[in-house]
């Protein structure tokens, strides 16, 4: 049973503490910010919140509290030859012309462009011509939208979604700053004018014209009542959509549609946040059919020439290919494609008539071809231990795209029969990689699991644990964190320092299995292997307690939350964005959470899961009088996936409990949230990036001695 009670406790009354002097560090002086204790209890448990009143974002005593914020969060980083040392280092490495695909419509072909020194990219259009080539930034083209008409500070953000018509309407969206929602909008391509059919901005999906561009579909993700697919046609008045299908289902499933037009059918999809999946049919105007329903498995269907090919992990925890008629579509009419083995399958792609398999082990992918019969018949001649991709090429030859920890995305074309490969596209960066290397680091964590940390170093470091350290991890739904390369870690190791990923359970590097042993009640089993790694780090003379940083961001956030409470003494500084860490009262923060992430996380509401979560609820478990590392908190007002009122509440508790000198400061982004890489131009991307990296070194001894 749960109750709730939201009064101040008896004998309390508000008061303002100034967190310079109480409950802070010798020599920092945090801003300050006012306790109002506030009980709960939940299952016969109570839990006293000071900082409740942070949960109104628009509260002006809210808004003068982030404004003092960060103006602190800047006297901490400051500006020094450091920061603009990185600052201008990390322009010189993301700062590149960048083209994206040609889409072609009618007779035009769409895409994206943003020239070396613009802040975003802008959507142009070029008559479609035969084997033309690839637009380049030399030469100009006609302007379809320019973002930067719209709004200034480039923080409105601009994506093509689908065409109809031979290319005369064009479906595109609005998104601003970094939030989940958007606008989607249709323009009449011959006049240049957006037709008066709209979606206003709300949480969509699978939003796509029909089969004769007389309408579209799309999916309503409505917050309380569920997501549903609904029609609308062009023209009708708003709000008479028809709804398609999605009765029943809650705020915690995500569902979908896939129509085969020239089959006559049309597939829907439910998946119950990450723990499974169901798959219906329906077959032109007739009934929607199961054809999986409550199996506790996920289902990644594919129509192709009849049949439905379905990868899953049914009875298969590292998945296998299974495929059937769609005349007899039920689940005791499948056969086995493509068996289960000891590599986790991942994905698959029919190319030249056969499937190409990529398959992850020891997390780094690689791809192995199979025929039309499931019989294994070559590999892909990939590089090792990176993350790649395969499309078709001319008759004989696959287009392979790879890139790692310390190689970015490169092309090549090989020949499926020599398996030769010829380079075909590298990019252009001014850095020297040589003095680096990778070294795979095994840990062993509770339950005797073993993983492997990816550590990025100069490879004539002397294994004496001075190096400044950051360790990042992720360890959650069902995802699987694969080699790749950033800028920001370049510039990190650039500096003289070491940059680490672990591998942790809650992902998907290891397959199903591994993804369950880091969930729900077994979440604290990522915490465990965040710890094992950092200790692992430490035992083989990387680093120190003195020199390791974490950093995490949404789930991640959560998981360096944990780690810092948990284990404060192992870490000097924690870099925590747009994080989840009142995971007690997560189920309560519907307006702006994730709801399906509580079949991943689980909900407080249920007493099994509630005894779980109350033990490492980072929020929760911050206690007063303890030395914690410095810390800094990212988020932001339009993070409407992992609400930003947990970062301002866990900022002032930290600030108030904290008894190290280490300053705990908060970066609030307005504007800032989780979707379109936080909604930030080029600059502003760069000069965040730039602050944290510049944070975590000062306080790691880079660059200068450490606080």
């Amino acid at each position: 049973m749960v109750i709730q009670i939201t009064t101040p406790l008896k004998g309390c009354v508000p008061i303002l503490v100034a967190l310079g002097t109480i409950g802070c560090g010798v020599g920092v002086e945090h801003p300050e910010s006012r306790r109002d204790p506030v009980a709960q209890v939940m299952h016969g448990v109570e839990f006293v919140d000071d900082y409740t009143w942070l949960e109104d974002q628009d509260a002006p005593e809210t808004r003068a509290w982030i404004s003092a914020q960060n103006r602190f969060a800047e006297e901490v980083v400051g500006e020094s030859p450091l920061r603009d040392g990185i600052r201008r280092r990390l322009r010189e490495l993301t700062d590149s012309d960048d083209v994206g695909l040609p889409r072609r419509a009618g007779a035009f072909e769409y895409f994206t462009m943003r020239r070396r020194g613009e802040e975003a990219p802008i959507l142009y259009r070029r008559p479609f011509v035969e084997d033309a080539g690839a637009p380049v930034v030399e030469e100009g083209y006609e302007v379809v939208i320019d973002p930067g008409l719209i709004d200034p500070t480039h923080r409105t953000l601009i994506a093509m979604m689908s065409f109809a018509r031979e290319g005369s309407l064009m479906m595109y969206s609005i998104r601003q700053g970094g939030a989940d929602e958007f606008e989607v909008r249709i323009r009449d391509m011959t006049t240049g004018q957006d037709l008066s059919d709209r979606l206003p901005n709300a949480l969509y999906s699978g939003v796509r014209f029909d089969e004769e561009g007389g309408g579209f579909y799309y999916v309503a993700r409505d917050r309380y009542a569920g997501p549903r697919i609904r029609h609308h046609a062009l023209g009708s008045e708003p709000g008479s959509d028809q709804d398609v299908w999605g009765e029943g289902f809650g705020p915690s499933a995500f569902i979908g549609m896939s129509p085969v037009y020239d089959g006559g059918l049309r597939f829907f999809t439910a998946q119950h946040g990450w723990a499974r999946s169901d798959l219906f049919i329906q077959r032109g105007d007739g009934p929607v059919e199961e054809i999986v329903r409550d199996v506790p498995a996920h289902f990644q269907h594919r129509f192709r020439d009849g049949r439905i090919y379905v990868l899953t992990d049914w009875n298969a925890p590292n998945y296998r290919l299974m495929v059937a008629d769609a005349s007899r579509p039920e689940m005791d009419e499948w056969k086995e494609l493509i068996p289960e083995s000891d590599q986790v399958l991942e994905s698959y792609s029919f190319i030249h008539g056969q499937i190409f398999a990529t398959y992850l082990h020891d997390v780094a992918q690689r791809v192995r071809i199979f025929d039309m019969a499931g019989r294994p018949t070559g590999e892909v001649n990939a590089p090792e231990n990176a993350s790649v991709t395969v499309r078709e090429g001319d008759a004989e030859t696959v287009e392979l795209t790879a890139s790692s920890h310390l190689m970015p995305a490169t092309t090549w074309q090989v020949d499926l029969e020599s398996g030769d490969r010829v380079l075909t596209d590298e990019p252009e960066l001014d850095v020297d990689l040589s003095p680096y290397t990778v070294t795979k680091l095994w840990y062993e964590s509770s339950d005797s699991i073993r993983a492997p940390v990816y550590v990025m170093h100069r490879a004539d470091i002397a294994l004496d644990g001075s190096h400044a350290t950051i360790l990042n991890g992720y360890g959650g739904f069902n995802s699987s964190i694969r080699p790749s390369f950033s800028a920001a870690r370049i510039a990190w190791l650039e500096l003289g320092g070491v940059y680490a990923i672990a591998t942790l359970r809650g992902g998907a590097e290891f397959g199903e299995r591994w993804h369950k042993d880091g969930m729900l009640e077994k979440k604290q089993h990522v915490f465990d292997d965040f710890i094992a790694a950092s200790e692992a780090l430490i035992d083989e003379g990387f680093t120190s307690p003195e020199h390791l940083g974490i950093s995490g961001g949404s789930n991640g956030g959560l998981l360096v939350g944990a780690a810092m409470t948990q284990r404060p003494d192992l870490y000097r500084a924690v870099l925590c964005t747009y994080p989840d860490l009142d995971m007690v009262r997560f189920w309560a923060f519907q307006d702006t959470n994730n709801m399906p992430a509580l079949l991943e996380y689980g909900d407080a509401r249920i007493e099994s899961q509630f005894q779980a979560i109350k033990e490492y609820s980072p929020y929760q478990a911050v206690r007063d009088g303890v030395e914690y590392p410095a810390v800094m908190l990212t988020t932001g007002d339009l993070d409407t996936r992992v609400s930003p009122l947990q970062a301002r509440k866990m900022t002032a508790r930290l600030q108030a409990a904290t008894a190290s000198e280490r300053p705990v400061i908060l970066w609030y982004d307005a504007r800032g949230g989780h979707a379109a890489g936080r909604g930030r131009p080029m600059s502003l991307g760069i000069e965040d990036t730039a602050r944290e990296l510049t944070f975590m070194a000062q306080e790691l001894g880079l660059g200068g001695d450490a606080r």
